[in-house]
């Protein structure tokens, strides 16, 4: 069992903005190795010279800038995407949690996995936005931005264009949470100890891992989705799709035929090299946020660790704990004298 607990010392609002900065950070960190990963899924002819050598030759045709396409618009939607997944994922939790306060395991990644889908469903035009502006030549873009690329899209194709490739975005949701449960059950049997004396670099080990193994397990429905999403008879080459097909079965279907099972696999290579540096940012940059946050908020003497500060109740919330040093410091305060010269 698992007790579902967040840092009360730190608002809403701070928390979001140190996941928002944390997640900006290592998306932008991470962003050419997410356009690869989507080139190779999409079968572009950058990604069929290899994972080097399409990286080298996007730089040689479009420039360096390049590798970054398409990251605003993960950036953009990130803070929509994690504002939803929080709420939604609260709502969830509190549901699933019992009497005690506890929730399982599977119960928390199950809450987690239907919180990220509505998360995904509300946000998901901007998914397609981003494969779009991957997948065009930036020297002769089809977009010419985040606004544009809406408008087209909606103008061009239709509004249910904006969502082409949700069916398997939403399938690809079972065996990853499948994936993150099989990892997370079995944690205790790999380090031999309980789950709740895990050091900090085990949690982050146990993230890692537990991302690997899911996002293996459903990068199919990935490969499908992003399939979908990129292929228009408005860009050229049809967004550079290797095969042509009508829909969601029909892409499973002709990706196997003529590229073979290990063709729904295509980019996994880039997907997993990227998972170290964007949980190892983002927890870093979470945690220093975080320690800031802690420390404007008068619970920590610094900013550079968690050193508590002499007297002060932790248990109470920022809010409170301000109105407690305002009711100090008004007690405390000499009293003007009524007569005055």
């Amino acid at each position: 069992m698992a007790t579902w607990r967040r840092d009360g010392r730190v608002t809403a609002v701070q928390r979001l903005g140190c996941a928002g900065l944390a997640g900006t950070l290592s998306l932008s960190l991470t962003a050419p190795l997410e356009l690869l990963t989507v080139l190779a899924q999409v079968g572009t002819w950058h990604s069929r010279r290899g994972l080097r050598a399409a990286g080298h030759c996007l730089c040689r045709t479009e420039g360096v800038r390049a590798l970054w396409k398409g990251n605003l618009t993960a950036c953009v939607r990130l803070f929509p995407y994690s504002a939803l997944q929080i709420a939604a994922s609260r709502r969830l939790v509190i549901l699933f949690t019992d009497e005690l306060g506890h929730i399982s395991h599977w119960r928390a990644i199950m809450a987690g996995s239907l919180a990220g889908m509505v998360a995904t469903i509300v946000t998901y035009p901007t998914d397609v936005i981003k494969t779009r502006l991957i997948v065009q030549n930036r020297l002769e873009p089809s977009y010419e931005g985040i606004l544009h690329a809406f408008y087209k899209i909606y103008h061009q194709e239709g509004f249910l264009a904006l969502y082409r490739g949700v069916s398997p975005a939403i399938l690809g949701a079972v065996p990853f949470s499948a994936g993150s449960f099989f990892v997370y059950i079995n944690l205790d049997r790999i380090w031999r100890e309980p789950i709740v004396h895990f050091t900090p670099l085990q949690n982050f080990i146990n993230g890692c891992v537990a991302a690997a193994v899911a996002q293996t397990l459903s990068f199919p429905f990935e490969t499908v989705k992003r399939k979908m999403q990129a292929q228009s008879p408005w860009l050229p080459h049809y967004g550079g799709v290797d095969v042509h097909f009508t829909g969601m079965t029909d892409c499973f279907r002709q990706t196997v035929k003529y590229k073979g099972v290990l063709g729904l696999w295509n980019g996994l290579t880039p997907s997993l090299l990227k998972i170290v540096p964007y949980f190892g940012v983002m927890f870093s940059t979470f945690e220093f946020c975080k320690r800031v946050c802690l420390y404007r908020n008068g619970y920590i003497e610094s900013p550079l660790n968690y050193k508590l500060t002499p007297g002060v109740d932790q248990s109470l919330q920022p809010q409170e704990l301000r109105e407690l040093k305002l009711l100090r410091r008004e007690n405390f305060e000499p009293r003007k004298s009524t007569l005055e010269n």
